[in-house]
């Protein structure tokens, strides 16, 4: 307001507010502002320091370029960071996922509730840590569909699923159970790098399929993902992997301050085995203490309005802990 007020004295005798009375008023507010700018200066000259600078949160506020590790592995294999495009492919991924500062925060929320199912199911399949992280850069740790029509934390296309034990049909689509989904993506994953000896050749092949890789491989004469020419999308994939491995490793160290309150804690819940069909999903919900939206939220897979069980058989649903 004390600026505001030494403008407009400013003005009220100097030529701005002579010429105010002869303009257009998108021409008065133009010079009203031009005004502002000028006490602003002036008080600044009085001594009034207005100069500030935003709090130091890691690399974020400075805007500094992203520190590439010296040496960085991915499950294991070392990445050889001095061969030709390397560090600068990596480098791109860095900073896109440390300045995609909403997208990232979401990650770490998601991953906070997420990561820990998926950790325990690559233990138990034999598939090293770092693969949780193919799982965030498939879907962000959302139940999304892709343009092409893959489904689900892992993006299992509809044709693939069933080779790998997901059920998918009217009522039931697997590709959306995280677990089920998880062990799928193991069971592919440990084919490709039966494959090609490779885990990193292995999280391409997700990408663009190891019939893809293999001739990639072929027609270039190379035995490495790191010194294959490839589509800009699977060329980044890994790279995309690796950054947010990185970045998960040492999040302060990239600007994420996340106070463990602000974490997404994982859902709790119950398995009820149910016998039988359900005719009506909602008033099963209502029945059982809880809602279609909890329901559907921690059974994602179920896709219709009802639930067709054979006699004899029983199914696992997971319900809010009451």
């Amino acid at each position: 307001m004390e600026i505001l007020d030494k403008t407009l004295k400013a003005t009220k005798h100097g030529r701005l507010q002579r010429g105010l009375k002869h303009t257009s008023p998108f021409l008065a507010v133009a010079f009203l502002i031009a005004g502002l700018f000028a006490s602003n200066a002036s008080t600044r000259s009085e001594g009034l320091d207005l100069n500030f600078e935003p709090t130091r949160t890691g690399i974020i506020a400075q805007n500094n370029a992203p520190e590439i590790p010296v040496r960085e592995d991915l499950a294991g294999e070392v990445v050889p960071m001095q061969a030709f495009g390397v560090r600068d492919q990596f480098d791109r991924e860095l900073i896109v996922n440390t300045y995609r500062h909403s997208s990232t925060m979401l990650y770490f929320k998601r991953a906070a509730r997420w990561f820990p199912v998926i950790e325990s199911i690559l233990a138990e399949e034999g598939l090293p840590d770092d693969f949780k992280y193919l799982a965030l850069i498939e879907s962000g740790l959302s139940q999304v569909v892709s343009p092409a029509g893959a489904a689900g934390f892992w993006q299992f296309m509809k044709s693939t699923a069933p080779a790998y034990g997901l059920t998918v049909n009217g009522q039931i689509d697997e590709r959306y159970h995280v677990e089920k989904s998880t062990r799928a993506a193991c069971a592919y994953l440990l084919e490709a790098k039966s494959e090609f000896g490779s885990w990193a050749l292995a999280a391409a092949s997700y990408n663009m399929g190891r019939a893809g890789v293999k001739k990639a491989l072929k027609n270039q004469g190379v035995g490495s993902y790191w010194n294959l020419h490839l589509n800009d999308e699977t060329a980044r994939y890994v790279f995309r992997l690796l950054a947010l491995k990185t970045i998960f490793e040492d999040p302060e160290a990239f600007g994420f301050h996340i106070q463990p309150e602000a974490l997404y804690a994982p859902y709790a819940s119950r398995v009820f085995w149910q016998q039988g069909p359900i005719s009506d999903l909602a008033a099963f919900a209502l029945n059982e203490g809880t809602n279609l939206k909890a329901l559907k939220t921690l059974n994602p897979w179920l896709r219709s309005r009802q639930l067709n069980i054979s006699e004899g058989d029983s199914i696992a649903l997971k319900l809010p802990v009451q």
